[in-house]
C-alpha cells in the first residue's frame, strides 16, 4: 500500500546547516524505508512530500512531529496512491529563494512559500510544476 503525504512546518533554525542536516538525513535513511519525496524551503518554512508504504510513511511523519528541528508541523495532505509522483528521488530539494517568482505567484498571493495560507492541493500543484521545470535538485 502506497501512500503519499504532503506537510508543512516552520524551521526552529532556518540555517543551511540544518538543511544539509535534514536532507543529509533524509537521503541516507529514505532508501532503506523505501521513502521518495521532495523538499522544498524557503522564509524559514518547508514544505516537504513523502511517498511510500504506509507504516513507513506514519513513523516518519511521527518522527518529524517529535523533531525538535520543526514547529508548527501541519499535515496538508495524505492519501492512498497506486504510484508515485516523486520516485526520482531519496529526497530532492527546492530552495525557492532561487526559482523564478512568477511560479510561486501562480499559486499564491505573494512571491513567498507559504503553505499555510493555501489549500494542500495548491501546494501539491506547486510541487508538481516545480518538478515538470525541472526546479527539483537532488539524486535518486
Amino acid at each position: 500500500m502506497l501512500v503519499r503525504l504532503l506537510y508543512a512546518s516552520r524551521a526552529v533554525d532556518p540555517g543551511p546547516e540544518t538543511i544539509d542536516a535534514i536532507l543529509h538525513e533524509c537521503r541516507s535513511r529514505n532508501p532503506n524505508s523505501g521513502i521518495t519525496g521532495v523538499l522544498c524551503y524557503g522564509g524559514g518554512i518547508f514544505l516537504q512530500v513523502i511517498e511510500g508504504g504506509r507504516m513507513a510513511i506514519s513513523q516518519l511523519y511521527n518522527q518529524i512531529q517529535r523533531d525538535a528541528r520543526h514547529k508548527d508541523v501541519v499535515l496538508l495532505q495524505y492519501e492512498e496512491i497506486a504510484e508515485r509522483r516523486f520516485a526520482g528521488w531519496t529526497m530532492g530539494e527546492v530552495n525557492m529563494t532561487r526559482i523564478n517568482v512568477s511560479i510561486l505567484l501562480k499559486y499564491a498571493e505573494k512571491p513567498e512559500l507559504d503553505p499555510y495560507s493555501v489549500s494542500g492541493s495548491v501546494s501539491m500543484a506547486l510541487l508538481e510544476e516545480l518538478m515538470a521545470t525541472a526546479s527539483v535538485i537532488g539524486r535518486a
